[in-house]
């Protein structure tokens, strides 16, 4: 008599005898996650840095953060994005805000310095401009971490991603306002001058906003009270430093200018915009000032590190 399933009972001794694989199949086919798998590369490793380890693996973030550089474009184009969804201009409001704010400015300030129009006017809409950037980044900067809290819990990511995130986020607000610059520019006919000075003031300048975006963003982690404290300093920097009024205008002590660590940034990239010369000092001063800033920051974004999560 057969069995239910229409197999003979020599046929069901067969499938019992047939020997089993003693390797099981691969889940996956990538190696690195079967080495991990395997145990031999370990998937967390939670013990204590030590020596120059936390040196090796500041250096290792910011180098993997660089490698998915893409990422972090990509994250502040849809910060920016998700920023101005359901508005009738979007970002263009900058544009038309900073245009009325110069035009407005830029007549009065000049008549009461006593300085022609058409030289104070794009000195002014281009330090302004300037300083709206700077000042956006430092204060932004202090919530680069904590607004990431979502993803920095979810998943294993460079930390330097959030800071490209927030560079790219604060380049693009700035490229709004550049065109009021541009039409200035063409009308009262200013040329900037075309030599080593201008790729050298940008590059200063790039590497000194990802500085500031990653101090800014550890002291944010930690003290909650950053924003405010940066917003106040900053807004008292704008006093001091030559922004609404031009450094010409200072006839005795000029030299201390250089002790604001703002106006060496600023006219390093004002002055050959604008055609006029930088002087040696001013750019020495710039580089001294962007080293030791690069050093707070990396020496206490690595000591820091191991933290960040846990703070945000």
């Amino acid at each position: 008599m057969s069995s239910t399933n229409g197999s003979s009972p020599e046929n069901a001794s067969a499938v019992e005898e047939r020997p089993l694989s003693s390797t099981p199949a691969p889940i996956t086919d990538e190696p690195h996650v079967q080495a991990e798998l395997a145990g031999a590369m370990p998937v967390l490793d939670l013990r204590p840095e030590r020596g120059f380890g936390h040196i090796v693996h500041a250096l290792r973030d910011i180098r993997e953060g660089v490698s998915l550089l893409r990422l972090g474009w990509t994250l502040g184009w849809l910060d920016i994005c998700q920023r101005y969804r359901g508005s009738l201009l979007g970002p263009f409001w900058l544009t038309l805000s900073t245009a009325i704010l110069v035009s407005a400015m830029g007549v009065l300030y000049a008549t009461l310095f006593h300085i022609d129009l058409a030289v104070y006017l794009p000195f002014l809409c281009f330090s302004l401009v300037l300083w709206s950037f700077l000042a956006g980044t430092v204060t932004e900067g202090c919530a680069t971490f904590t607004n990431a809290s979502g993803l920095i819990h979810a998943m294993r990511m460079p930390f330097f991603v959030h800071v490209e995130r927030s560079v790219v986020r604060n380049v693009l607000t700035f490229l709004h306002s550049v065109g009021v610059i541009v039409i200035l520019f063409l009308i009262f006919h200013v040329r900037p001058t075309l030599d080593w000075q201008l790729p050298v003031g940008m590059g200063l300048w790039l590497l000194d906003l990802f500085a500031i975006t990653l101090l800014m963003g550890v002291l944010g982690a930690r003290f909650r009270d950053m924003p405010p404290i940066a917003s106040n300093v900053m807004q008292i920097l704008f006093f001091i430093t030559p922004v609404l009024w031009k450094p010409d205008l200072i006839t005795l002590g000029r030299q201390y200018l250089l002790l604001d660590p703002c106006y060496p940034l600023i006219e390093v990239l004002r002055g050959p915009f604008m055609g006029s010369a930088v002087r040696p000092s001013i750019w020495w001063t710039a580089i001294v000032y962007s080293v030791a800033l690069w050093s707070v920051a990396f020496g206490l974004f690595a000591r820091m590190r191991s933290r960040l999560a846990y703070w945000v």
